[in-house]
């Protein structure tokens, strides 16, 4: 597992800013809602009545004056944003920058198979995620604490899997994509982490996008549908977790015959 700690401890940076940031929103997100309580049956009302802004963020599904409803907005675009952000620069990065650094020959010098690299390279992103929603998690946990505000576990559990399983299909299939590249695709994976986003966005808007759900992840992390049904949807999940197979296998028999150089 050489390699796996080893990717751990190059990123370790990049995680704490990232873990620390987003785990630091969440919790601002969360001990403001106090303050805004007294306010929020107007600003429920009202959101709930503005036409298609209201349709692309699912506030004409949920009460936006109560706590879950606007932990599902606001919280929800900080982690399903931010995690899907830091979760595309993983994967677009885990093979690509090898070449870019010019240390994948030194790599592959080492008696270990391809494999076993690509193995313990995916491990290290999937690690990484892990940790990020952890502290993501445990920040949220004690700022509901602190706030002394009551919640649904199940509920609270279902969205917070949404976005895990999320940035794990965002990391495997950037990670399928990195195989091919041999330069920094910083871009390219921040570019489909926004595109999926937006893509979720558009599919609100009107029933005649609506199969855009089944490209995008954030199509099972929709807060609005995760709070209403209790449950999160499994057809645009199962879709999701086809594609994370689907990156994770392309990244495989790629870079086996990849002309490393």
């Amino acid at each position: 597992m050489t390699i796996f700690f080893h990717e751990l401890k190059r990123g370790r940076i990049s995680l704490l800013i990232w873990s620390l940031t987003v785990a630091f929103m969440l919790g601002v997100c969360v001990l403001i809602y106090p303050e805004m309580k007294s306010q929020m049956g107007d600003i429920s009302a009202m959101f709930a009545d503005m036409g298609s802004f209201s349709d692309a963020f699912g506030m004409d599904k949920i009460n936006y004056g109560t706590f879950i409803g606007f932990f599902a907005v606001e919280c929800g675009n900080v982690l399903g944003l931010g995690g899907a952000l830091f979760a595309s620069i993983l994967g677009i990065s885990a093979l690509a920058k090898e070449e870019k650094d010019h240390t994948a020959e030194f790599l592959l010098t080492h008696p270990v198979s391809r494999e076993k690299v690509l193995t313990q390279k995916l491990l290290s992103v999937f690690a990484q995620i892990i940790i990020l929603n952890l502290v993501s998690v445990i920040v949220t946990v004690l700022s509901i604490l602190a706030i002394d505000e009551s919640v649904d576990a199940k509920t609270m559990f279902l969205l917070f899997l949404g976005y895990f399983l999320m940035q794990i299909e965002i990391a495997s299939v950037t990670f399928g994509i990195s195989s091919f590249l041999r330069g920094n695709g910083l871009g390219v994976g921040l570019g489909i982490a926004i595109l999926l986003y937006f893509l979720n966005i558009i599919s609100n808007l009107t029933e005649e996008v609506k199969f855009l759900k089944y490209i995008t992840p954030f199509g099972y992390t929709e807060g609005a549908d995760i709070i209403t049904n209790n449950a999160i949807e499994m057809k645009y999940l199962a879709v999701g977790m086809a594609l994370t197979v689907a990156g994770i296998v392309v990244a495989f028999i790629k870079y086996r015959k990849k002309d490393i150089g």
